[in-house]
């Protein structure tokens, strides 16, 4: 497990499946750990949909911020963790 931990310090967005196949585990077992991880609030999911409407280019009910937001949204990166 601190393998992962060390592996999700470094601040790149990844997938279950990438943090598997680094680590030589399954997805099931990575799943599970992140999941302890989270629980225990040793780590915590970074939600990357909004800025919270604390830019100058948010507007009320702004889902995603054009101004925080890159091209075509973030449908194509893997999730990221912080480590708490």
């Amino acid at each position: 497990m601190e393998e992962l931990i060390e592996l999700l310090r470094d601040g790149r967005s990844r997938s279950l499946e990438m943090l598997a196949e680094e680590l030589g585990l399954s997805v099931a077992q990575v799943g599970g750990y992140i999941q302890f991880l989270e629980r225990v609030g040793a780590i915590k999911r970074v939600e990357m949909n909004t800025c919270g409407g604390s830019c100058s280019g948010c507007s009320s009910g702004d889902s995603q911020c054009k101004g925080c937001t890159p091209e075509g949204g973030f449908q194509n990166m893997g999730t990221m963790w912080e480590v708490v």
